[in-house]
């Protein structure tokens, strides 16, 4: 349960990130290095969350299921 917490609160960390990301983007100063960090930091997060769920899966932490 602990490990799907971890993801889940790293999927809010990576929309916090897009979020500060666009308001860079439309400030009227537009800080082009912040803008930059902050989308670096959202794929950086992005592959660890892949990377973590992989390893979930191989470790047996998380089960895939079917749809039906």
């Amino acid at each position: 349960m602990i490990f799907k917490t971890i993801i889940v609160v790293l999927l809010l960390v990576v929309v916090f990130s897009l979020g500060q990301a666009l308001f860079y983007l439309v400030s009227a100063k537009s800080d082009s290095d912040k803008l930059l960090r902050s989308l670096t930091w959202r794929i950086g997060l992005s592959v660890f969350i892949f990377i973590l769920l992989l390893i979930g899966q191989a470790v047996g932490l998380i089960q895939p299921h079917g749809l039906s």
